[in-house]
């Protein structure tokens, strides 16, 4: 899979999931080229934007404060991506849906990364920018779940797809409120 097959596989259910299919990277491999390496865009972003112009965020707030939270951020994604992969694996057993813990992985370490490029407007010092950016990201995130769990647990009805990555991106806006909590917080 490469960075440039992700607009397709937000739109549809062969192009780049199948490749990743055959090629099956196994967990360790999708964290150490995929997870970790998206995963420091947001908190480096946090670290540079809270130093540089964090009162256009968050008045009153020091730059140590900034990079302390960049931190916590930081550890918290990476535990977010294995929490994620954990939930769609209930989703799948609930569901009735043949999926190991590897596929879950793999979506959950996928589903991720239009967010996580999403961090890059921090560049830009204007909030009402940032947050249409990370909606955007948000969105992206949510047609890559569900295009995911269709190829990647090989299901075959739409609406059980979107019904399961509704839940399970549920659960990840839900994490994803957390860990801005945690950023808005220190």
């Amino acid at each position: 899979m490469r960075p440039s097959q992700m607009p397709k596989m937000m739109l549809s259910f062969h192009a780049g999931w199948d490749e990743l299919i055959r090629i099956h990277p196994s967990v360790s491999r999708m964290f150490a080229l995929v997870v970790l390496p998206f995963s420091l865009l947001p908190p480096a972003m946090i670290y540079y934007a809270g130093g540089n112009y964090g009162d256009i965020f968050s008045p009153g707030v020091s730059a140590a404060q900034w990079h302390i939270a960049a931190g916590i951020f930081f550890l918290a994604e990476l535990l977010t991506v294995p929490a994620m992969a954990w939930i769609m694996h209930l989703a799948c057993r609930a569901n009735d849906v043949p999926a190991g813990y590897h596929e879950c992985y793999t979506l959950a370490a996928i589903a991720p990364i239009p967010m996580w490029i999403s961090s890059l407007v921090l560049f830009v010092p204007n909030l009402l920018v940032c947050i249409a950016v990370g909606a955007l990201g948000l969105l992206a995130s949510l047609a890559i779940t569900y295009r995911g769990m269709y190829a990647l647990f090989r299901m075959h009805e739409d609406l059980r797809a979107m019904q399961m990555a509704t839940v399970v991106t549920g659960a990840g806006l839900l994490a994803w409120l957390v860990l801005m909590q945690i950023v808005l917080m220190h």
